[in-house]
């Protein structure tokens, strides 16, 4: 005879889990597909804080290599898992387990903003950021706002919204300058037209050391995101030599396909700033065409939008035009989740 209380206790849990998967997996993950979540992480083996450091880093670097929809599913299972042991540990090791939490949330954050799912991406910027919270580490508390900043810059969140989010990090820091902010402000500032003010935060970014990266996922700050915010807010103001320069810096450091693409997206907004709409489109259109489908990712196309809104309304007609707006207006068909 089965132990009643037991068996309600696994069916609440694996019903909260599943309700955790479906409320952060948004429209890419199927029900099916979520259940089956929700059962091999109630039965999944305990992990100690090192192994789950070992997983952090493997799947911010799957992230950098692999298309989204790959990388997904292994990182969905891994929160679900995590989240479980978090709920029924103790002392320290909960506060760890809250840290590996709000580690993995910005990885999934960042995944599900690549695949335009930006609902659950929000959803799972508050679970990240009640995560780094309850940790009680002040510098993964700024960083996940600066990381779900961040994310919020690719057609998920208005410009304005997200420098209050950078606001709130800064006030978190207090006197210590988060130069990781300055780097999204930058970022924001520009997609808002403000360039002076860009600029200003892009030179505080180059001046202050951006701070370690988290123990949990040490690679997870590279040189070419400095580089990268260059090539960004240069290109936007139309500083073709700075905007050169910086993007031959991400590019020498051999970056993700990510950062490739959208620095070679950089030079095309540039040439539209600086009038050569053509030109420029055609170079867009030229660097989305060449993407296989699985790695076009939202974060690549929404920098094809912007060089599209760049382009002034009387030539939108030109045909190297309507063919960049085809190019970001396609969405590749995602595969089924795999587990």
């Amino acid at each position: 005879m089965k132990d009643k209380p037991s068996d309600d206790w696994d069916d609440m849990e694996r019903r909260r889990l599943l309700q955790l998967a479906a409320l952060g997996a948004g429209g890419t993950v199927g029900a099916e597909a979520l259940r089956r979540f929700a059962d091999l992480a109630m039965t999944a083996e305990p992990r100690d804080i090192n192994e789950w450091q070992v997983a952090c880093a493997d799947h911010l670097y799957a992230l950098r290599k692999r298309p989204p929809a790959q990388v997904r599913d292994d990182l969905l299972y891994d929160l679900l898992t995590v989240r479980r042991q978090a709920d029924q540990a103790h002392g320290r090791h909960k506060a760890d387990l809250h840290r590996v939490t709000a580690a993995l949330s910005i990885l999934y954050i960042n995944i599900l903003t690549r695949l335009a799912d930006h609902g659950a991406a929000v959803r799972w910027g508050r679970t990240a950021t009640a995560a780094a919270d309850a940790s009680g580490d002040l510098s993964l508390r700024v960083l996940v706002r600066e990381s779900v900043g961040g994310s919020g810059l690719y057609g998920q969140r208005h410009p304005a919204t997200v420098l209050a989010l950078l606001d709130q990090a800064d006030h978190l820091a207090g006197s210590a300058v988060a130069a990781g902010t300055s780097g999204t402000r930058a970022k924001a500032l520009s997609l808002l037209g403000r360039h002076d003010e860009a600029l200003i935060a892009l030179n505080t970014y180059v001046d202050h050391d951006t701070g370690p990266s988290p123990d949990l996922i040490p690679t997870y700050r590279l040189p070419d995101q400095v580089h990268f915010a260059g090539s960004w807010v240069y290109a936007a103001s139309g500083d073709e030599r700075r905007a050169d320069e910086s993007r031959a810096q991400v590019l020498s450091l051999t970056p993700d396909y990510q950062y490739t693409a959208n620095v070679q997206l950089h030079e095309a907004l540039c040439t539209v700033v600086q009038g050569g709409t053509e030109k420029g489109a055609r170079q867009a259109a030229e660097v989305l065409a060449a993407l296989p489908n699985a790695y076009r990712t939202n974060m690549i196309t929404e920098v094809g939008r912007t060089v599209l809104r760049n382009v002034p309304i009387d030539h939108r007609d030109r045909s190297p035009v309507k063919d960049l707006a085809a190019l970001v207006t396609t969405t590749p068909a995602l595969p089924p989740a795999a587990i």
